[in-house]
């Protein structure tokens, strides 16, 4: 039997950048958010629940409910999405198990608003990480997995629907309207900032040029920037000339770069820039996908896939 030796390298890299970025959020959670004792979105918030009531750990609960709902949704949600989901709830609730004693008070005394921030900001992080590597952490996203396949709601709206639930019964637990916006704001934190490491992750220009001089600027760009340039056939419906029209994707960072060369041959060009997501082949991201076995054949194509909260 033949190794796949890149195949290796790839999963021993995804799942160990998943277990840095659940070490993150367990760290954010238990350090910063569960001691002043608010309640955010997902399993982990009604964790938080049952240990405020009951006292519990965080941990056994919501791995117990992350385990229960996986077995609920086994045939709905697909294998390959439970095996993702088990390893990433099993990996946290150990993590946050063996932080949640060291963390009895917040890290910064008396300022809790900067404690949820930088909790928000870390578990937002870290989930974003999990994400780009691939990996899953359950939750409330069985629940909208199961929702959607049933009905004609959105997964996105059967999250948000769960996370305002769960943050709302805080107040039957604390008495308190402040606990309940503090954990709306978390949640809304943590989101924001999973998307902006996921996107950043992916983020990329795609360039629109028209030009007379649309030959001297492929080569430029060609040589000095080194990216590839795909010309289109095009007509202007005003002048009813035809021309050549310039596509031209570049990562965010040598954006300067490919204005520069336009406007230093054609300060009249045509240009338009906007920013895309998930551009795929050389010179951009790979994604990881195994193709099916059969018998005859045994193929791997690399893709960098990634499913927010699948």
């Amino acid at each position: 039997m033949r190794i796949d030796r890149h195949g290796l390298w790839m999963g021993t890299r995804d799942y160990v950048s998943i277990v840095f970025g659940l070490m993150v959020y367990a760290f954010g959670f238990t350090a910063f958010i569960l001691p002043e004792k608010v309640v955010i979105g997902g399993l982990v918030g009604v964790g938080s629940l049952i240990y405020f009531i009951s006292g519990i750990p965080v941990a056994i609960s919501s791995y117990v409910l992350n385990l229960l709902l996986l077995a609920m949704a086994f045939k709905i949600v697909g294998k390959q999405f439970v095996i993702r989901t088990v390893f990433g709830a099993t990996v946290m609730s150990l993590l946050i198990g063996v932080m949640q004693p060291l963390f009895t008070e917040p890290l910064i005394q008396q300022q809790t608003f900067m404690n949820l921030i930088i909790g928000g900001v870390l578990c937002g992080f870290g989930i974003g990480f999990v994400f780009t590597h691939n990996g899953s952490t359950g939750g409330t996203d069985i629940v909208a997995a199961m929702v959607s396949k049933r009905t004609n709601v959105s997964i996105g709206r059967v999250m948000i629907y769960c996370d305002f639930l769960i943050i709302s019964s805080s107040y039957l637990v604390f008495y308190q309207i402040d606990k309940v916006v503090y954990g709306l704001i978390v949640t809304f934190l943590v989101s924001f900032m999973a998307d902006q490491v996921i996107m950043t992750n992916r983020q990329a220009i795609q360039f629109t040029i028209i030009s007379q001089k649309w030959a001297e600027i492929a080569d430029a760009i060609n040589n000095e920037a080194h990216r590839g340039c795909t010309v289109l056939d095009g007509i202007g419906w005003y002048t009813k000339h035809e021309m050549k029209v310039l596509l031209v994707m570049c990562r965010k960072i040598e954006s300067v770069t490919i204005f520069r060369i336009v406007k230093s041959i054609d300060k009249d060009a045509f240009v338009t820039q906007a920013n895309v997501n998930g551009v795929y082949g050389r010179g951009f991201d790979m994604v990881k996908l195994k193709m099916k076995t059969t018998k005859n054949h045994k193929e791997t194509v690399n893709i960098d896939s990634n499913t927010a909260k699948e």
